[in-house]
């Protein structure tokens, strides 16, 4: 059964910063694609930031510089590094796992307000 599981989300002041895990189970991670998608209520699901298995990375340009995506093949866990946090943000950070399928984890809710 594959699980993605992801952790760190919550409340943060403007130009705080998050952390994100994305811990899976169920898939030879290495040979997996990961990435993060975001959505706000009412506006389409947004690719933050994915990695290939050759740890190419590729950022929404709203993120470059700010998000850092990093993956520990080890610990089949893959993490969004955010600094520099803006309301806009504010979303809900869906982490998924792609070789051919795509998985999808449940969703953490990252909050930027003041």
């Amino acid at each position: 059964q594959v699980q993605l599981v992801e952790s760190g989300g919550g409340l943060v002041q403007p130009g705080g910063s998050l952390r994100l895990s994305c811990a899976t189970s169920g898939i030879i991670f290495r040979n997996y694609a990961m990435g993060w998608y975001r959505q706000t209520p009412g506006k389409q699901r947004e690719l933050v930031a994915d990695m290939t298995s050759g740890a190419r990375t590729n950022y929404a340009d709203s993120v470059k510089g700010r998000f850092t995506i990093s993956r520990d093949n080890a610990n089949n866990t893959v993490y969004l590094q955010m600094n520099s946090l803006k309301p806009e943000d504010t979303a809900v950070y869906y982490c998924f796992a792609q070789s051919g399928l795509v998985y999808w984890g449940k969703g953490t809710l990252v909050t930027v307000s003041s």
